[in-house]
């Protein structure tokens, strides 16, 4: 699944930092960064993530994410492997029993999926959005162990 989750988060990346129109560049530029997929996986990825075609200014249509106000093209964008290197955890606040982590866009559902998948005792679960989540902590969990067993799962959260 760690690959399927890179692959999906390396898709997320070529397709909010250059114009592609077209699967075969899509599927050459994911092959370039060491995925090898088919046309088919590659489509499935495409309607996990909900992605569309949009016309740009120039009229070609190009693939875009969901909420594409979220992933604004840069017009010198970094190598695929270096964004990859930042980690998308930003921050997390409590209230209560209940922790609200950020997120850079797009990241939310893979931290998420990936504190459910740790089974911690400390927390109940999760609820994700693009760039927040919801935490729900176990009655009696401190903010302090809650934080604790959460760093073991999220990169730099301490």
């Amino acid at each position: 699944m760690k690959e399927k989750n890179s692959r999906l988060e390396a898709l997320r990346l070529i397709i909010s930092s250059q114009e592609m129109g077209s699967q075969e560049e899509l599927l050459d530029a994911l092959q370039k960064e060491g995925f090898q997929l088919t046309q088919a996986t590659l489509s499935r990825d495409l309607k996990q993530l909900k992605v569309a075609k949009a016309a740009t200014m120039s009229g070609n249509y190009v693939y875009v994410l969901p909420n594409e106000t979220m992933y604004k093209r840069v017009s010198s964008p970094s190598s695929l492997r270096e964004m990859m290197q930042i980690p998308g955890f930003l921050s997390i606040n409590f209230s209560g029993n209940i922790g609200v982590i950020k997120t850079r866009p797009g990241y939310a559902s893979a931290i998420a999926w990936n504190i459910d998948s740790s089974d911690l005792p400390q927390i109940l679960g999760t609820i994700a959005g693009d760039d927040t989540i919801f935490i729900v902590l176990r009655e009696g969990c401190t903010k302090h162990e809650a934080t604790e067993a959460l760093s073991k799962v999220v990169p730099n959260m301490k």
